[in-house]
């Protein structure tokens, strides 16, 4: 069988089966149909008290429970949904066998409050109780499930035994890119012939009170509390902030040689990816947006294809003001006047930031985009941004001809990775 090559002469890598989890509910199936009716999954946090913060509002997954609660509990649950439908769906190995390496993007794993309150009642100190007073009281023996359980990658492990994965899987982290870079690592793997399949994943589960605050503390998330729903306003002039929630998604990679060969369904096709760290500052970006603009610009090329050629963009579009300015200029730099007239939206007006998840999260939704030719809106745009002149699909979504989009995930740091996903081989 002669190969079947990209533009580039590599190995063309195909999506073969898809999952999510987000806080509009489970599976492709209902979070596409809430996504294209403009529903927002966003709402008030009931997991913890919130009368003394700013920001109680997050996209919350509390419909799934998991005992007893953590963020990495929650996130392997959450992962787990999302890759058994993935697999399901691709009809790829056996059960508890995957052919291939997993990537999974998680978020950075430290010690929940609860756990920290036992540790402390454990550590025998009467009054102010140190950090070495914990670390003593970690140290007895008596916590090895804390252990276990926040390591960084203890939701990998636990994922690829229960899945049967090859190799070590790879837990990494690049802030609110890793989700694209899990798919990154994966696409390369099989165009350097290391893999016919990988397993790409991303999950996140940390709406917790430390990271609200965090967040909250860098002026970073919406303080519009009401109602919920209308708070992730990406593009729009009244926009204050994203809005922090959970998710999870997953995507099985193979090459199309290996995936005709077993009569497999081609859902889609990775086509290029281009990423670049700015290291600009810890947390911002670079504001004159010269690393995103160069991280597109290689996304569009390693697809051997021009800027002409992108029918849609799934954006980053987190509803932060210096954000979403930054990515329509960076739009502009790269799509030049036709910039007014390719579709720009962004997911995260419905399901907010997923965070460590986003990258995979939207790439799926990217790809049903594709096969249903019809694009999910931006909702709660009602006050347009004069500095904003992108076609947001504002509020309702719209069928439209799609051959390529282009999908943004730019991180803290400046983290950022662009994925170029086609309908259709060649």
């Amino acid at each position: 069988m002669t190969q079947m090559r990209d533009k580039l002469g590599r190995p063309v890598v195909v999506v073969t089966g898809m999952g999510v989890v987000t806080s509009l509910g489970v599976g492709k199936a209902e979070n596409w149909q809430k996504l294209l009716a403009g529903q927002s999954g966003i709402r008030a946090i009931k997991r913890f008290p919130t009368s003394n913060l700013k920001t109680r509002i997050a996209g919350c997954i509390d419909f799934i429970p998991v005992s007893p609660f953590s963020a990495p509990a929650l996130e392997e649950r959450l992962g787990e949904l999302a890759v058994e439908e993935a697999i399901a769906e691709s009809g790829l190995g056996r059960k508890g066998y995957f052919p291939g390496p997993m990537f999974l993007a998680v978020a950075p794993i430290e010690i929940d409050w609860p756990q920290r309150e036992e540790l402390a009642k454990a550590s025998g100190v009467d009054g102010s109780i140190t950090y070495d007073d914990l670390i003593r009281a970690a140290g007895s023996g008596d916590f090895r499930a804390f252990h276990n359980r926040f390591m960084f990658g203890s939701v990998a492990e636990s994922l690829a035994d229960k899945f049967g994965t090859q190799g070590s899987p790879i837990s990494l982290s690049t802030a609110c890119a890793s989700g694209a870079s899990s798919i990154q690592l994966g696409i390369e793997a099989i165009r350097r012939g290391e893999t016919d399949a990988a397993l790409c994943a991303a999950t996140e589960g940390s709406v917790n009170p430390e990271s609200l605050i965090r967040f909250s503390l860098l002026s970073a998330i919406s303080t519009q509390n009401d109602p919920p729903e209308g708070a992730s306003k990406p593009f729009s002039k009244n926009r204050d902030g994203f809005v922090m929630a959970e998710g999870a998604g997953a995507l099985v990679l193979e090459s199309y040689e290996a995936a005709k060969a077993r009569g497999a369904k081609i859902l889609g096709v990775m086509s290029g990816c281009g990423e670049n760290a700015d290291s600009f500052h810890r947390t911002r970006s670079s504001p004159d947006g010269k690393p995103i603009i160069g991280c597109m610009h290689a996304a569009i090329a390693d697809a051997g294809l021009s800027p002409d050629e992108i029918d849609y963009v799934n954006a980053h579009g987190t509803s932060t003001p210096e954000n979403d300015k930054m990515e329509c200029g960076a739009l502009t730099a790269v799509m030049g006047d036709r910039v007014t007239q390719v579709p720009v939206s962004s997911n995260k007006s419905m399901i907010g930031h997923t965070l460590s998840a986003a990258g995979a999260v939207e790439s799926v939704f990217t790809l049903l985009t594709l096969e249903g030719q019809r694009i999910p809106p931006t909702i709660n745009y009602a006050m347009p941004d004069p500095v904003i002149p992108l076609d947001v699909v504002p509020n309702f979504a719209r069928d439209a001809t799609m051959r390529h989009a282009l999908s943004n995930s730019f991180g803290f740091g400046g983290q950022n990775v662009s994925l170029v996903m086609s309908r259709e081989p060649g």
